[in-house]
């Protein structure tokens, strides 16, 4: 009897372009799961409630539409930033690796490269990110000053027209710092867990992906947070009654927090941080997961 052969891969641009692919698919995928409860974060930050509050009139005046407004925003945003941070860790870890004669990386490699797969991918996904905030907020406006954008192209569209291009990376400064941060928790964690669960204690193939997502998710929370609550802090500041401002930029607000409240200050708020981040981080490695499983399958 005749060994049946197994598919070949697909030659040519496939193999580079694959690791782009894979994880704007999972990232797409993971916010069609997270997107409601991602949307009852974002109202309750505008100060509209709790989370029972938020989505029983949210119900009560929208229905089950208002859970997933802004969704196309968010679908670009991954179809963009994640898309480029999944897809540029791959190829940088790739070729750190060949450089390694082929041996695995060790942590503080995996923690640049993923630092850089950050910058690379808040960049790109910035205006899909002012997109998607800005849709998601349009609702708690008054009337007379909501933007009413019918999807993120036309939002990006009414963007370029009233403020010009370079509006769309506003604030993209803090941004990429952030998520330089939670990349470089998120990716180097879920690489080095892997090796672990599966090397070392011999975790099978679903137990090793969920342990390594949860780890992945929680560093991604705790390297990114210090930074998102000096970024908080400075959004939210208003100046005293001669008009100066409690500081001066990010570096001072940074200074003050630590010498005022010592580093656990920078982790005010970490178990409702981690609810909002790892739950994503943890959908999208799932999903990356089934997806390359089901490319091997078919020998894509």
């Amino acid at each position: 009897m005749a060994e049946e052969k197994k598919p070949q891969p697909i030659p040519g641009v496939w193999p580079k372009v694959k690791p782009f692919v894979n994880g704007g698919a999972s990232g797409m995928l993971a916010t069609c799961v997270i997107q409601p409860v991602d949307m009852i974060k974002v109202r309750i930050q505008l100060g509209q409630g709790s989370a029972a509050s938020v989505t029983k009139n949210m119900l009560k005046n929208d229905g089950i539409s208002a859970f997933y407004k802004g969704l196309s925003a968010g679908l670009l945003r991954q179809a963009t930033y994640t898309t480029a941070r999944l897809g540029s860790f791959k190829m940088l870890t790739s070729k750190a690796i060949e450089a390694n004669d082929g041996k695995p990386l060790p942590l503080y490699q995996k923690a640049l490269c993923g630092l850089t797969a950050g910058a690379i991918g808040a960049s790109v996904g910035s205006p899909a990110d002012l997109a998607l905030i800005r849709m998601q907020a349009d609702a708690t406006l008054p009337v007379a000053q909501r933007r009413n954008y019918t999807n993120a192209f036309h939002a990006l569209y009414r963007i370029v027209a009233d403020e010009g291009v370079l509006a769309l990376w506003k604030g993209a400064g803090p941004t990429v710092v952030r998520a330089m941060a939670l990349n470089m928790g998120m990716l180097a964690s879920y690489d080095q867990s892997v090796e672990f669960f599966r090397d070392s204690l011999g975790f099978g193939e679903a137990a090793t992906v969920v342990g390594a997502s949860t780890i992945s998710g929680f560093f991604a929370s705790a390297c990114s947070l210090p930074f998102d609550y000096v970024k908080t802090q400075i959004q939210k500041m208003q100046p005293d009654a001669q008009g100066k401002y409690p500081y001066t930029g990010s570096l001072d607000c940074a200074m003050k927090t630590l010498k005022a409240g010592g580093p656990l200050k920078f982790y005010t708020g970490f178990p409702v941080y981690f609810i909002r981040i790892a739950p994503h981080v943890m959908m999208t490695w799932i999903f990356l997961n089934y997806i390359q499983k089901t490319q091997k399958q078919i020998g894509l």
